[in-house]
């Protein structure tokens, strides 16, 4: 009498299932592992499904894991899963719109999970992410997905790896960082103020083009001058309001994240040292 995964196996190794013995190469296959699974573990004892008789068990038939409900597959696999960072996968948006587990990982696949190859991981959150595809090739494969979010759930905004936007770029960009004598508000606030981190076709990933992103905060009808909050841009002007026209605000203001200069003077206060 046929035992464990023989009682499975001894049908899905021929050519119609493919995939199935593949697991053998994974971590789910290390029969050397007393915890690791066996076929019933995740899809069940399906007693019905034994008992079909053997002409009918022949057919080509649909995935029966995959036409599961999502909340039964992920069931599965939270059963070894669940801890670490799949704390929060139960408030998390993707089981909310009936993203199971195998939606986005492979488990029979020798051992080669998309997701998990950084190659290969953006194609696969791309599938229903589209509109931040379209950016992120100009990241020319240096970041992608996971660097910065946590598919599992997170106690941060979007799924960030950490509790704030601003967190989870000074993991990388820890020189912004700060705390700084002087700081530039919008810079201590959120990061995504000034840079697209998706992607953009402007230099150092900014939304928009200087002087139109300071723009935004800045009125351009003032002076520049006197602690005025705008920039003189009138071509014609002859009282030097006219310094920043067809300019880069940076071209002066070097440290627009925020400065250590220590002196109380107008340069230090207005990021130019």
């Amino acid at each position: 009498m046929l035992r464990g995964d023989a009682v499975c196996t001894s049908c899905h190794d021929r050519h119609d299932f493919p995939k199935v013995l593949t697991i053998g190469r994974t971590k789910h296959g290390t029969r050397a592992d007393p915890n690791t699974p066996t076929c019933t573990s995740c899809h069940g004892e399906s007693v019905e499904h034994r008992n079909v008789p053997r002409e009918v068990a022949e057919r080509p038939k649909p995935d029966i894991f995959a036409k599961s409900p999502p909340g039964l597959r992920d069931g599965a696999c939270l059963n070894c899963h669940s801890g670490g960072k799949r704390v929060f996968w139960h408030s998390d948006t993707h089981p909310a719109r009936g993203i199971s587990c195998t939606a986005c990982h492979e488990i029979h696949n020798g051992g080669h999970d998309a997701v998990l190859d950084r190659r290969t991981q953006p194609k696969v959150c791309l599938h229903c992410h589209k509109p931040e595809g379209v950016h992120l090739n100009r990241h020319e494969g240096k970041v992608i997905c996971s660097d910065c979010h946590e598919s599992h759930g997170s106690g941060g905004p979007a799924m960030m790896n950490r509790q704030t936007v601003n967190d989870t770029c000074f993991a990388c960009h820890a020189e912004k960082r700060g705390p700084f004598v002087w700081s530039h508000q919008p810079v201590t606030e959120n990061c995504t103020y000034c840079h697209a981190p998706h992607g953009s076709n402007i230099a150092g990933l900014l939304k928009v083009r200087v002087p139109f992103l300071c723009h935004e905060c800045h009125e351009p009808g003032g002076s520049h001058r006197g602690g005025a909050p705008g920039f003189g841009i009138d071509p014609g002007a002859t009282s030097g309001n006219n310094i920043l026209f067809a300019r880069g605000c940076m071209n002066c203001h070097t440290n627009i994240h925020g400065s250590n200069n220590p002196t109380n003077n107008t340069g230090s206060r207005i990021f130019t040292r």
